[in-house]
């Protein structure tokens, strides 16, 4: 067996699925909470908070559509409806290509439910089945799940494994137009959503989104430079340059994930002593890793790009970090957080693992409350 195949699961019964995903469909709850109070906080500002949330409210989604598409597993028969495979090592998210069928389908979803019973029929169906025969209808219920899986795929608002770029306007000033473009993708090699925002000031005569030349190309140019294994560093001094009159100021990168869960994933180390020490009640046992990288430019220069032209260049900040070092990802800082109920809470706090005390923690207490802790 590989090690692709060791790292994947699948999840083999309608009651373990639905648990599966109301652990999700808990957590992404609370990072709305994390956002805004990181906003609070002033770490955030309104418009970044919003366009998190926004991304968060889509990824929910995509779990509420997976759900519908596996509400029957293990009940019927056959090839269909499959069974949902997810990474259990170092992610808990679903496999990336579980996203890629999923955006297949949603482009052929009228097709699919001009050939589907209306809901209506269906349950008539059901209700003569069971009436009329004395029988459970599985096969009706499966039919139905496939219909509401469809019909969820038409609003076009799931997290898909590409999320193009889009554009927010920040102010204005005589010479320069201030924009945060927001994009998202969800790594294949990681299995995990990521969410990238970028601030840069326009020096361009016609304002970027109506620009009909320079807003595709940079569209194009994100989404090709999209991959967890290039730097921020990177990222941005290959825009910085194929890009004279943008000029980006700075970039984020925000991995969303891993989720941890005694139920579900195989973890190693700290976070796996922590989580089965604290012997939550069902539903609590988690922990989600919220990971920030920042890249800032310093300054600006300018420099010639050709014999009688020039252009300004951004210089970007790099900064002390201990253990791996910011060069060696790119970045000018970099946070991570953690997110998990009181109990698994309380049982980091005993044990003091080594490598948790530069994580911020959050803490989701009694009514859903999200309580900051350091």
């Amino acid at each position: 067996m590989n090690t692709l195949t060791d790292d994947h699961a699948e999840l083999y019964d309608t009651a373990i699925v639905r648990r599966y995903f109301d652990k999700f469909d808990r957590i992404t709850g609370h990072l709305g909470h994390v956002a805004a109070e990181l906003e609070a906080e002033g770490n955030l500002t309104k418009v970044e908070s919003r366009v998190i949330g926004a991304y968060v409210q889509r990824l929910n989604l995509t779990f509420q559509s997976l759900g519908y598409k596996y509400l029957m597993t293990g009940r019927v028969d056959g090839p269909l409806p499959g069974k949902l495979t997810f990474d259990r090592h170092e992610s808990g998210f679903p496999v990336a290509q579980e996203l890629m069928v999923m955006a297949n389908d949603a482009q052929q979803a009228e097709k699919h439910l001009a050939q589907l019973p209306t809901d209506t029929e269906l349950k008539d169906a059901m209700i003569r089945q069971i009436v009329g025969e004395l029988a459970i209808p599985t096969r009706l219920q499966f039919t139905m799940s496939q219909r509401l899986y469809y019909e969820s795929l038409r609003s076009g608002m799931q997290f898909w494994a590409r999320n193009d770029a889009d554009v927010q306007w920040l102010g204005e000033t005589s010479e320069r137009r201030s924009w945060l473009v927001h994009w998202a993708v969800y790594d294949t090699q990681t299995n995990l959503p990521v969410i990238y925002l970028l601030n840069l000031e326009d020096s361009g005569k016609t304002p970027l989104p109506r620009d009909d030349r320079r807003w595709p190309q940079v569209q194009a140019h994100l989404m090709a430079q999209s991959l967890d294994g290039l730097k921020l560093v990177t990222i941005a001094k290959g825009f910085d340059t194929d890009f004279d009159d943008l000029h980006p100021k700075r970039l984020r990168r925000i991995h969303l994930g891993p989720m941890y869960s005694s139920s579900f994933t195989l973890q190693s180390g700290p976070i796996s002593d922590v989580l089965a020490a604290a012997r939550p009640e069902p539903g609590q046992d988690w922990a989600f890793v919220w990971t920030v990288e920042d890249l800032l430019a310093e300054r600006e220069e300018t420099v010639k790009t050709g014999w009688f032209s020039s252009a300004e260049r951004q210089i970007f900040a790099s900064g002390p970090f201990i253990g791996k070092t910011l060069a060696d990802i790119g970045a000018t800082s970099m946070e991570r957080m953690l997110v998990m109920p009181e109990r698994p809470f309380q049982a980091l706090a005993e044990k003091r693992p080594p490598g948790f005390n530069d994580i911020r923690k959050f803490v989701v207490g009694a009514g859903d409350r999200v309580l900051p802790q350091r």
